[in-house]
């Protein structure tokens, strides 16, 4: 996550990315949120992260 006050855009992630790790690491897109779900135990709800990619394929 970014630090409050501070902005980034999808390509500046990407090339930031592209400058520090492997290829095949790297994102193809970034998708912004504005809170990541949560479970009652505190684990991130992937699935619920993952539902607009599927839906749209």
């Amino acid at each position: 996550s970014l630090k409050a006050g501070h902005k980034a855009t999808e390509k500046e992630i990407i090339d930031f990315c592209r400058e520090h790790l492997a290829h095949y690491k790297c994102p193809t897109s970034v998708d912004f949120v504005d809170s990541i779900p949560h479970t009652a135990t505190g684990k991130v709800k992937k699935n619920v992260l993952r539902e607009p990619y599927w839906k749209g394929h």
